[in-house]
């Protein structure tokens, strides 16, 4: 990614860090997915969820992807969701966009008709961001959706949005408070500490209460506080008591039940979930046109799924509620493939490949290899020296640790020629245009869970001399 990509919240992490950050492309984390170590202290502690981890994040790990959603005050200015502080935009002033936040109605349900169409499981929305502006009908606060512009609770419009498409449902919570006077003070001033962290639970253990059932609690930035300062675990056990089967995740200073790889792909020895953009920012931006491609996203919900992770990709409504129409073009492409590959990615293994193609990439499900072929390999010219490439088109992957024992296009189940030595499975006979896009999925059943480790050839080639061999 580019430093320009990098979120503000990975940002607060990188100034304690002493190197510069890894700027890595997503095909560089696919090369190197061995699980990377947490270094949290917390891990070596006797974990207080392991007990009903496997049985809560179940549906999780099945689900794959979801839909993040970024919408607040910011999204009136249009010019990202850290326009308070990077703009250094005065308090007062930031207040008067309160009353000019009016989204128009149920603007929630297209959100969750659209993560619907994407092939999306989940939704998880800010419930309150960085600049402390409440989502719902608290009791705590004025400073709330309920008694501002919007006068009604857009969380509960957004859970029974969610609900309606049988998605599950999330809630994004950011600690960090730029309008709450103590929000800063606490660092320092122990009055001000207790007052606001009993706020702060205050308005955790609403939204574990006033909205049935929910599926993720989605933590953010723990600043300016420690663990043991914001009451960090028993801020959990009230969230776990008020929703025992909640999944949270680490970002409160705790463990929690899964790690969150920001704007990159990073296997974990745990849960893990990459959180994305489609462009560059995650709130509202109008002149933000840098947009991915669906190939673009699906190549990295594929990655995150090899890997064994979830992808949370985000959109960022304007302020009336509505999406920007390319997030729903793209989302809607990326539906349109998953309705044909869906059994490429949902409930997947992970551990399919331990190197990455240069058109391709793989999942797994059981015996099952699924080789997502991105660039079609069709037409190479050296076809016409090399046996090798002698078909219309060759897909050809070097080192699957498995048998081979039939091929099929997932999206037509056509069947594949293929062959199979010791070095490489060479399927062919395949058409000379892409069968499918943005992907084409070819399913290869195996006669055990397979691997690609292209390395592993290396000492198998048969080798003559140190010059031409014919």
């Amino acid at each position: 990614m580019d430093w320009s990509e990098s979120s503000r919240r990975s940002f607060l992490k990188q100034l304690s860090a002493a190197g510069a950050v890894a700027l890595t492309s997503t095909a560089a984390h696919a090369a190197s997915p061995v699980p990377v170590p947490n270094p949290d202290p917390a891990q070596a502690t006797p974990d207080p969820l392991a007990a009903t981890r496997q049985q809560r994040m179940a549906w999780w790990h099945e689900a794959k992807f979801g839909m993040f959603i970024h919408w607040g005050l910011y999204s009136v200015i249009g010019q990202h969701e850290w326009a308070k502080e990077v703009e250094g935009i005065p308090i007062p002033q930031y207040e008067i966009l309160a009353k000019h936040f009016k989204p128009k109605p149920n603007a929630a349900r297209d959100w969750a008709r659209l993560a619907k169409r994407a092939g999306q499981k989940y939704m998880v929305m800010t419930s309150k961001h960085h600049e402390g502006f409440c989502h719902w009908d608290t009791k705590l606060t004025d400073y709330c959706a309920a008694k501002q512009g919007p006068g009604r609770d857009l969380v509960r419009e957004f859970v029974d949005a969610a609900r309606a498409e049988g998605l599950r449902v999330g809630f994004y919570y950011s600690l960090m408070d730029w309008h709450h006077p103590d929000g800063i003070r606490c660092a320092t001033d122990p009055e001000a500490r207790t007052r606001f962290v009993d706020y702060t639970h205050g308005l955790i253990r609403e939204l574990m209460t006033h909205y049935g059932k929910i599926d993720i609690l989605w933590y953010d930035v723990d600043q300016p506080l420690t663990p043991e300062q914001w009451r960090a675990a028993d801020m959990n056990r009230m969230v776990f008591e008020l929703q025992p089967d909640i999944v949270v995740n680490n970002r409160n200073g705790l463990p929690g039940d899964f790690s969150t790889p920001e704007h990159k792909i990073q296997a974990d020895n745990r849960a893990w979930e990459t959180c994305d953009t489609m462009n560059l920012g995650w709130g509202y931006q109008k002149n933000d046109t840098e947009w991915k491609s669906a190939k673009r996203i699906v190549n990295d919900l594929t990655t995150c799924a090899q890997q064994g992770g979830n992808y949370l990709l985000n959109v960022g409504p304007t302020a009336d509620g509505s999406v920007p129409e390319e997030s729903v073009r793209v989302l809607e492409q990326v539906g349109a493939w998953l309705r044909t590959n869906g059994e490429a990615i949902y409930g997947t293994d992970g551990g399919a490949s331990v190197s990455f193609g240069n058109y391709d990439n793989f999942t797994r499900k059981g015996n099952t290899l699924y080789i997502h072929v991105y660039f079609w390999p069709a037409g190479t010219p050296a076809a016409q020296w090399l046996s090798f490439y002698q078909s219309p088109t060759v897909v050809a992957i070097g080192g699957v640790q498995a048998k081979s024992l039939s091929a099929r296009v997932l999206k037509t189940g056509q069947p594949i020629q293929f062959t199979q030595d010791k070095t490489t499975l060479r399927l062919t006979g395949l058409p000379a245009t892409a069968p499918d896009d943005p992907v084409t999925v070819l399913a290869v059943e195996c006669d055990a869970p397979p691997v690609v480790d292209h390395h592993s050839i290396r000492p198998l080639w048969p080798r003559s001399k140190v010059g031409i061999s014919a």
